[in-house]
């Protein structure tokens, strides 16, 4: 269960699963959850995968598989009718990049994981 308070909290253990699959989906390529579909995550359209694309290739480095580093600097927080996510994702050359994976979970039954950007913050 997610907290509902303003403070920064460390992904539940649950969540850590979803997001290395997309993770590793980011890592072959597959910005649109395509080839590579994730369980409680909603499709990814077109523009925002596109932006994704762009902002890896602008920070120069491909992005990889989650190392367990990343747990210790991402997180999440209660935004007043949803869950914020930030997850600090790897590359190739670093464990914890500054390429940080946004993400929502808006409240409600059945609802599923919003990815919105990556970028540097």
């Amino acid at each position: 269960m997610l907290a509902r308070d303003e403070i920064e909290r460390p992904i539940p253990l649950e969540w850590r699963i979803t997001f290395q699959e997309i993770a590793d989906a980011f890592a072959n390529g597959d910005f649109a959850l395509q080839n590579h579909p994730v369980d409680r995550v909603a499709p990814i359209d077109q523009p925002t995968s596109k932006f994704i694309a762009s902002c890896v290739a602008g920070y120069g480095d491909s992005i990889a598989p989650l190392q367990s580093a990343t747990w210790e600097r991402s997180c999440y927080l209660w935004m007043d009718g949803y869950w914020q996510f930030l997850v600090d994702l790897s590359t190739d050359a670093e464990e914890v990049s500054d390429l940080t994976l946004h993400a929502i979970l808006r409240e409600g039954d059945n609802t599923r994981l919003e990815i919105q950007s990556i970028h540097v913050p």
